[in-house]
């Protein structure tokens, strides 16, 4: 059970009579013989596509709780792996496709779906393994999402997804958006007779999701879809028009029964939850979410717990370093991505305006950088040096330094021979 005598845990990892087992929260475990007495705990979970909200909560207090933030982009990690092992496949000796025979089981799941559900299993099983739950309840949404687009579906077309009629997905992306330029400020529009040419554009290249799915893609003009606009001063970049996605509620729909199955507890639905919350006049979040869920009242709150998940392995073995320049019209530093042709097609015709004649200089040249080696310490976890504890940041000069920071302070670089591992962080990150 969670305890405030401190002194008397000091007492015990000073004496060897305990141990720590976690850092985050921070758990010990007792070295020697002692009772069974512990209070029934009710774990209340808010389960969702991008965040987690959990509670523990006893008769007189809450113990535990805080919010989960679910690591993101799985599908282009998914896509970057399959790239390398295309790869190293081309480089081996030839081997006959094995998804003409492949068959999925019954209850095969998309694998960034499996992911999510995985780690709400496993974030359960965390609490469960440090505090004596007793019970289990995870709130799952019920409700149709395509019923929601037309309300009076029924039967096969629940199979028929609003893509049909449409081989090209180009195509559906311009039928959806009415064939015109979803810039809100597009000159094109206001040219009367003019048939401006039409692109399809990926909403989130600037932070590498370059998927095609229906809600990463827009249509833009030539004039608007240009590579200056693609930078960081351009207007594409950070631009997220609003799109109706169902992505987080299709989650749910897949894997609501599957989690509660697969963990024997208890569920509740959202509707009640907002009731409940309501009534005890507490502000929307996943953590109050999560109190009420879990049958909270009035009990005395505690800090919520902020924890991250976090990339264990980094497989982008290779990065590449543009070339710089400096732009002769105002003179700054450019890269060569920005001063570029700006052309799209083998035609001649319409050629845009080529930036290659505003290099003036060249300061660097790009570069290929490739990573031969994993060092011991990985960032974000605890070391030791002079006596204090630090959170490290990343290796320098080839791992012969480590830089670190204490939250408070400017970081620091030391030698990696002065410092002294304490804890490797997992998965689970706590801030």
């Amino acid at each position: 059970m969670p305890t405030k005598r401190h002194g008397k845990v000091r007492k015990w990892l000073k004496s060897g009579e305990a141990k720590i087992i976690s850092h985050a929260p921070f758990t010990i475990q007792l070295l020697f013989e002692t009772g069974n007495e512990t209070q029934p705990i009710t774990l209340g979970v808010d389960s969702g596509y991008t965040y987690i909200g959990f509670s523990a909560v006893t008769e007189k207090e809450e113990v535990f709780g805080g919010e989960l933030t679910l690591l993101p982009k799985m599908k282009e990690r998914l896509k970057e792996r399959a790239s390398y092992r295309r790869t190293r496949r081309y480089r081996l000796r030839y081997r006959k496709p094995g998804f003409l025979k492949d068959t999925k089981p019954a209850k095969w799941l998309a694998p960034s779906i499996q992911h999510k559900l995985d780690s709400h299993v496993k974030f359960i099983n965390r609490a469960k393994s440090i505090l004596p739950v007793s019970k289990v309840v995870v709130e799952v949404a019920n409700f149709d999402t395509q019923k929601i687009k037309k309300p009076d579906i029924e039967g096969k077309e629940y199979q028929e997804g609003e893509q049909k009629g449409f081989s090209d997905l180009r195509e559906y992306i311009l039928h959806r958006d009415q064939h015109k330029c979803q810039n809100p400020n597009c000159k094109d529009k206001d040219k009367e007779n003019h048939k401006p040419i039409l692109e399809v554009h990926h909403l989130g290249y600037w932070k590498k999701d370059r998927t095609n799915r229906p809600s990463n893609l827009i249509t833009l003009c030539t004039r608007c879809h240009t590579s200056n606009n693609h930078q960081k001063s351009g207007f594409l970049y950070g631009w997220e028009p609003k799109l109706n996605t169902f992505r987080a509620a299709t989650f749910m729909s897949m894997v609501r029964f599957r989690l509660v199955n697969q963990l024997h507890c208890e569920h509740t639905y959202g509707s009640l939850t907002k009731f409940k919350r309501r009534k005890l006049e507490l502000e929307k979040s996943h953590h109050n979410d999560a109190f009420v869920i879990a049958d909270g009242e009035h009990q005395p709150r505690c800090n919520p717990t902020q924890f991250i998940q976090k990339r264990k392995n980094n497989r982008s073995l290779e990065k590449f370093y543009d070339a710089q320049y400096i732009d002769s019209r105002d003179g700054k530093k450019k890269s060569g991505k920005e001063l570029c042709s700006q052309r799209k097609k083998r035609s001649r015709e319409n050629l845009p305006k080529s930036l290659r004649k505003c290099r003036a200089h060249k300061v660097s040249s790009g570069r290929r950088s490739i990573r031969k080696q994993r060092y011991s310490i990985q960032p974000q976890d605890i070391v030791e040096y002079q006596g204090k504890q630090y959170k490290a940041v990343g290796t320098q000069n080839h791992g012969s330094f480590l830089k670190m920071t204490n939250g408070v302070d400017k970081p620091i670089v030391k030698s990696m021979k002065k410092i002294k591992t304490i804890f490797h962080q997992k998965t689970l990150i706590c801030t």
